[in-house]
C-alpha cells in the first residue's frame, strides 16, 4: 500500500479517507509515495525519489518548487474552490467593513471615556464622522472569474450590486457557474474605470504582479475601494497607499500585513483569514486526499497546477502511468517498445499540456522490469509507474 508524508496539520476528514485504504499517512513516514501538506515551504527541503505526487490543501501552491517537481514528473495538485465559499464570506465581510467605516468606528468607541452619560454623548457626536454608503446600486469588478471569484460575482449580485467581471481565461464550467447579471469586461483597465468596488481572486504570476499600480488607480472612481485577498503582490501597496492619502481611494482591505500597509489610515488588513474555516480546511483535505488516492491507485489526475487533466476507465489488471515531455513521437516509442516486449495495448489516453504530457495505458499482460526500464530510458520519458 501507499504511503504519505504530511507536513502541517491536516484535516482528519481527508486523513482518513486514505488510513481507510490502508495508506500510511502521518509526519514520520518514510519513503513516501506521496506528499500532503497547507502552507509550509518545501523550497529548501529535500523531496524523496519515491515521491510521485504532491497535494496542497490549499489553491496556491507558491510553496512548491513546481518546476522542480515538473522536471522530475511529480504532479502537484491543489483544491481549487475548495475554499471558495470562505474567501467569499470575507470579501462580503471586507465591503461592509469598508463602506460602512466599521474598523474605524469601532476604534472610536473602544477609547471613548467617562460614564455612560459621557459615552453617549459622545456617540450621538461623534458618529457623524463614520457615515458610510451602502452596496445596492454600487458597481463590483471582479478579476479573475475562477471558483473563488465566481461565488464573490453571485454573491454580491444577490445584494443588488451591479458586477462586473475580467478574465480572458474563464473556463466554460466557471462560466456555467456565473449569474447571467454579470457583465464581462474586455479587459482589466477597463473594469477599473467602471468599478466602485474591485476584488481580484487570481494568481501571482508575472502577468498579474501590481496589476493595479499608480496608472491604473488614477483611472478608477474617486472613493473607490480595492479588495485583496488573493495573493500579495498584484496590487502594488505603495501606489494604493498614495492613492489613499491623496482622497482617491476610500479604503483598501487585504489579507496581507506588512510594515507598510498596517496601521495605514484607510486600510483594513487582516491575518491571511481567506481561507480559514474548519469548513474550508475540512474541504480541502478531503479533495486533495481523494485526488491523490486516485492518482496513485490509478493514475488519474485531477486539478493538478503541472500536469493535464486525464481520466480512463480501468480494462485490466495491469497499467502503466508514464509522465514525458510533450514532444514528437513519444506515444510511437513507447508503445514501440511494448511490442518489442510483447506486451499488448488493451486502451489508452495520453493528454498534454505545455510542454508536459502524461499517458494511461492498460495492457493485456504485467509488463517485466526490463521492459519498464527501456521505457523509462526513453528521451524525453520523466517517470513511469506500474500500477
Amino acid at each position: 500500500m501507499f504511503n504519505v508524508k504530511t507536513y502541517n496539520a491536516i484535516s482528519p476528514l481527508g486523513l482518513d479517507k486514505l488510513t481507510a485504504e490502508g495508506y500510511q499517512v502521518g509526519e514520520e513516514v518514510n519513503e513516501p509515495d506521496a506528499i500532503m501538506l497547507r502552507s509550509f515551504k518545501m523550497h529548501d527541503v529535500p523531496v524523496a525519489s519515491s515521491v510521485k505526487a504532491i497535494g496542497r490543501a490549499g489553491a496556491g501552491v507558491n510553496n512548491i518548487p513546481v518546476d522542480a517537481m515538473s522536471e522530475r514528473g511529480v504532479v502537484v495538485f491543489n483544491a481549487p474552490g475548495a475554499n471558495a465559499n470562505a474567501v467569499k464570506e470575507l470579501v462580503i465581510a471586507g465591503m461592509l467593513m469598508a463602506c460602512r467605516n466599521l474598523i474605524p468606528a469601532w476604534s472610536y468607541t473602544t477609547e471613548l471615556s467617562g460614564s455612560d452619560e459621557d459615552v453617549t454623548k459622545a456617540v450621538e457626536a461623534g458618529k457623524k464622522k463614520f457615515a458610510g454608503f451602502e452596496l445596492p446600486g454600487k458597481t463590483l469588478g471582479v478579476i479573475g472569474l475562477g471558483a473563488i471569484g465566481a461565488q464573490v460575482a453571485n454573491a454580491a449580485d444577490s445584494l443588488g450590486m451591479n458586477v462586473i467581471g475580467f478574465d480572458p481565461g474563464i473556463t466554460v464550467q466557471s462560466a456555467w457557474q456565473l449569474s447571467s447579471n454579470v457583465k464581462q469586461m474586455d479587459s482589466a483597465d477597463e473594469l477599473f474605470r467602471e468599478a466602485d468596488f474591485v476584488s481580484f481572486h487570481v494568481p501571482l504570476i508575472d502577468a498579474t504582479r501590481n496589476l493595479l499600480n499608480t496608472e491604473s488607480l488614477a483611472t478608477m472612481k474617486d472613493g473607490s475601494v480595492i479588495l485583496n485577498f488573493a495573493r500579495e503582490g498584484i496590487v502594488d501597496d505603495s501606489a494604493v497607499l498614495a492613492a489613499i492619502k491623496a482622497g482617491k481611494i476610500h479604503a483598501y482591505v487585504n489579507d496581507f500585513p506588512s510594515n507598510e500597509v498596517k496601521g495605514h489610515e484607510g486600510v483594513f488588513t487582516l491575518p491571511h483569514l481567506g481561507a480559514s474555516t474548519g469548513e474550508a480546511e475540512d474541504n480541502c483535505a478531503v479533495m486533495i486526499a481523494d485526488q491523490l488516492k486516485d492518482f496513485l491507485n490509478n493514475g488519474n489526475i485531477k486539478n493538478s497546477v503541472n500536469f493535464p487533466n486525464i481520466k480512463l476507465g480501468r480494462q485490466g489488471e495491469n497499467r502503466l502511468a508514464i509522465s514525458n515531455s510533450n514532444s514528437p513521437d513519444m506515444l510511437g516509442k513507447i508503445s514501440h517498445q511494448l511490442g518489442e516486449s510483447g506486451v499488448n495495448i488493451l486502451h489508452m489516453a495520453n493528454e498534454s499540456r505545455n510542454e508536459l504530457a502524461y499517458t494511461l495505458i492498460d495492457v493485456e499482460s504485467k509488463p517485466d522490469d526490463t521492459t519498464i526500464d527501456k521505457i523509462a530510458a526513453i528521451d524525453g520519458v520523466l517517470s513511469v509507474r506500474l500500477i
